[in-house]
């Protein structure tokens, strides 16, 4: 049995607006398992982010507790310092990175810095590191080449890259997939879900593309107003929060096949 690396204890998630907070979702209570690809899924607006920023400790949670368990034993997120940090989760985000004249192999190689000294100085154990993340990645054949003339799956996978090279147990994703066509999704999900089991990697992120993440994603996390649902594809489907989620007016969920159709409703 995979065991949970991330536990959320009545969690409560949210920001501060002017002089007020702004809940978003409260008393959540779930686990993420190490050897995992865990998909979250949800309407715009709803919270997707501010979750992911709070479980990356880019911003303070509201109440409640997130433990991290990586080694045997839970310890507290807000306890950590960003060294420590850095050396535990690993954040992939939407943002395409803005560089000029850095080679691949020089953009996953950023993803030692938590190892170096002050001067950022490679060894080359660290060199090693990096080139066997390019090689679990499979873009040996861009190590040389610059980043920005990579297309976006191309880029996204030298991220994901440089979050192996971090070498951390956690990796987190914003919406890894957002700016890439179909073949080079499916890609990245199938890359994902592949690091999760054979490195047994505790691999979480968000994602629009919900009929992808029903076919490859191991658990779902689907976010609703005030409400998270978690489960394997299967059960939400069959307890009814996917259906519930998807319908409405022409839009169908066929739950044999985890599927969305659309029905025509011309004459």
């Amino acid at each position: 049995m995979n065991e949970p690396t991330i536990i959320l204890q009545d969690l409560s998630i949210g920001y501060t607006q002017k002089h007020s907070v702004k809940t978003v979702v409260s008393h959540i209570n779930a686990s993420i398992a190490q050897g995992k690809l865990t998909c979250l899924l949800g309407s715009n607006g709803v919270g997707k982010s501010t979750l992911l920023r709070t479980l990356s400790a880019f911003q303070p949670k509201l109440s409640g507790s997130i433990m991290l368990n990586t080694s045997g034993q839970a310890v507290a997120l807000d306890t950590l310092t960003d060294k420590q940090l850095s050396r535990l989760i690993g954040v992939v985000l939407t943002e395409k990175p803005d560089v000029r004249n850095m080679t691949v192999r020089e953009m996953v190689a950023l993803g030692r810095s938590p190892y170096t000294g002050f001067w950022g100085t490679l060894s080359k154990d660290d060199y090693r590191i990096v080139d066997e993340s390019i090689e679990l990645v499979g873009i040996q054949v861009l190590s040389q080449r610059m980043v920005d003339t990579l297309s976006d799956g191309e880029r996204q996978k030298v991220m994901i890259a440089k979050a192996l090279a971090q070498r951390t147990p956690v990796i987190f994703l914003d919406e890894p997939t957002a700016f890439l066509d179909f073949p080079s999704k499916v890609e990245v999900m199938q890359l994902l879900r592949h690091l999760a089991s054979t490195m047994q990697k505790t691999i979480f992120m968000s994602t629009h593309d919900l009929e992808l993440a029903l076919q490859v994603a191991d658990t779902i996390w689907l976010m609703e107003k005030e409400r998270l649902s978690v489960g394997t594809p299967r059960q939400l489907a069959d307890n009814g929060a996917l259906p519930n989620f998807v319908e409405r007016e022409g839009i169908k969920f066929d739950r044999e096949t985890l599927s969305v159709r659309i029905e025509n409703s011309l004459n």
